[in-house]
């Protein structure tokens, strides 16, 4: 239990991830680590493009809800 002592695994943080522990923030430096690895895991995936069948039903989609499809 927490008693509101710091513990040496507390001491021995840097004063940025002591901040963020006690508000259960992660740190900016953590959340652009995470960022990063994930930008550069996904990558592959972002650039694909857009199966030809999904963008024909994205369109019929954008279509059918368009003004001009109301008159």
């Amino acid at each position: 239990m927490n008693d509101g002592k710091k513990t040496k695994a507390d001491k021995a943080m840097p004063s940025t991830q002591r901040a963020a522990k006690s508000k259960g923030r992660l740190g900016p430096e953590i959340q652009n680590r995470i960022g990063h690895q994930l930008r550069t895991m996904y990558s592959d995936v972002v650039n694909e493009g857009v199966p030809d069948r999904f963008a024909d039903l994205l369109r019929q989609l954008d279509d059918k809800d368009s003004p001009e499809s109301k008159k």
